[in-house]
């Protein structure tokens, strides 16, 4: 009875870690939206992890930034430590309020969250917004 039982734990153990993929073999939204907003950056590291009957992706890229995918193949956090994270993927509001509060100072890390947003800055400061950008916290 107690080999029966291991069976299926052990397969879905399996099923349930992280399996590298070569970058040709990734959806092609995340593709897509990798040569869009990192045009210059080409992916080093893939993998997709078994979430709740379909899969997450985590993409590492050369300058070492990473982007994780939810199950819609949608970014759902991007954090670099070379570079600013893309303009293009920050609320305006959230945005504005960091270029007149911290002007010149890069965001190195959005993390979308239930509550909004979660935003690291390159002076250390972490961020926390909601889901009109109006900034909820702030700590060091």
């Amino acid at each position: 009875m107690k080999k029966i039982l291991f069976i299926p734990l052990a397969l879905l153990v399996t099923a349930c870690s992280d399996k590298p993929v070569p970058p040709t073999e990734l959806p092609q939204e995340i593709q897509a939206f990798v040569k869009q907003h990192f045009p210059t950056q080409t992916i080093s590291y893939a993998d997709k992890d078994w979430e709740w009957f379909s899969y997450k992706y985590d993409v590492t890229l050369a300058d070492g930034t990473q982007i994780s995918f939810d199950t819609d193949n949608v970014w759902d956090k991007v954090e670099s430590k070379m570079a600013a994270v893309p303009t293009a993927l920050v609320p305006a509001p959230i945005t504005t309020y960091i270029n007149t509060n911290f002007p010149a100072i890069a965001i190195t890390k959005i993390d979308k969250e239930r509550h909004g947003y979660d935003v690291d800055l390159a002076n250390d400061l972490e961020l926390k917004f909601n889901e009109q950008g109006a900034l909820m916290e702030m700590d060091d």
